[in-house]
């Protein structure tokens, strides 16, 4: 293998055919996790590990057991540069739209190492509801539509305003606000981040305040600053959403990065 590129595709644990690849050509019934890998080990394992068990759970019935998708991801590493982003598909060979059974498979494929934008970015806030947003689906065309309409309309990105008006999270981001003294996460139907479960208990360690609460568009004038994180970055500053500015904010971003670097690095 060629360790200098970051490009790898393997199916249960070995490089993929076409034939693999062909029933994901139109699959939306899967789900993944997304990694950025440095030094060939990742932060937060843990929680990469259980949201897959869980959502196979939920979507399949059946997960594969966690020193499987470790041997796995392994592999994947092992033929690749130390620093990549990976994502790992788990879906059902079966296909979409069958109620035939079959034991999940698991795509992992890799690519080159990420930190995200460097910001500051404006959001649209946009009404949306992710079916069953707590599983990292793929196959969800409204995020790119949104994402796509926001830009047409001046802005970098989108965020969701649920049912009640509350914001939950952005395309493909988790939304954080400051109130000066400490980080609020919305409350709202939403994807519970990887990176926002290793800063909320980093957070915890250093003995930062962490509440989870509604926040509006009208609560926006108020706060202290926003960001968004996702698999890429602990933090991307937001200075707008809609028509509301919002502060730079810098002590808020440099505590997000700091609590996200004191998570150790894990081998799978």
């Amino acid at each position: 293998m060629n360790q200098d590129s970051p490009y790898i595709v393997q199916v249960n644990g070995r490089p993929a055919t076409a034939a693999d690849l062909a029933p994901l050509a139109f699959a939306g019934h899967a789900h993944f996790t997304a990694v950025q890998v440095r030094e060939g080990r990742v932060r937060g394992l843990d929680l990469h590990l259980e949201r897959l068990r869980s959502a196979s759970a939920e979507l399949f019935g059946r997960a594969l057991p966690d020193d499987l998708v470790r041997s796995r991801l392994r592999t994947a590493l092992r033929d690749g540069p130390a620093d990549l982003s990976l994502t790992a598909t788990v879906y059902s060979p079966a296909g979409e739209f069958t109620a035939a059974d079959a034991d999940p498979a698991l795509l992992v494929r890799t690519g080159p190492a990420s930190s995200g934008p460097a910001g500051p970015l404006a959001l649209a806030a946009v009404r949306h509801d992710r079916f069953q947003p707590h599983i990292k689906h793929v196959g969800e065309p409204a995020k790119t539509r949104l994402l796509r309409g926001a830009v047409a309309d001046g802005f970098d990105d989108a965020a969701f305003l649920d049912a009640e008006g509350r914001f939950s999270e952005a395309t493909i981001w988790n939304l954080a606000f400051w109130d000066g003294a400490s980080v609020l996460w919305p409350r709202a139907g939403l994807l519970t981040g990887t990176t926002l479960g290793i800063v909320q208990r980093q957070l915890d360690r250093l003995g930062v305040g962490q509440r989870t609460v509604a926040v509006t568009p009208g609560d926006l004038p108020g706060l202290a600053g926003a960001v968004v994180m996702n698999s890429w970055t602990p933090g991307v500053a937001v200075h707008r959403i809609g028509a509301v500015e919002l502060p730079a904010a810098p002590s808020f971003l440099e505590l997000l990065h700091r609590a996200y670097e004191a998570e150790p690095l894990t081998a799978p």
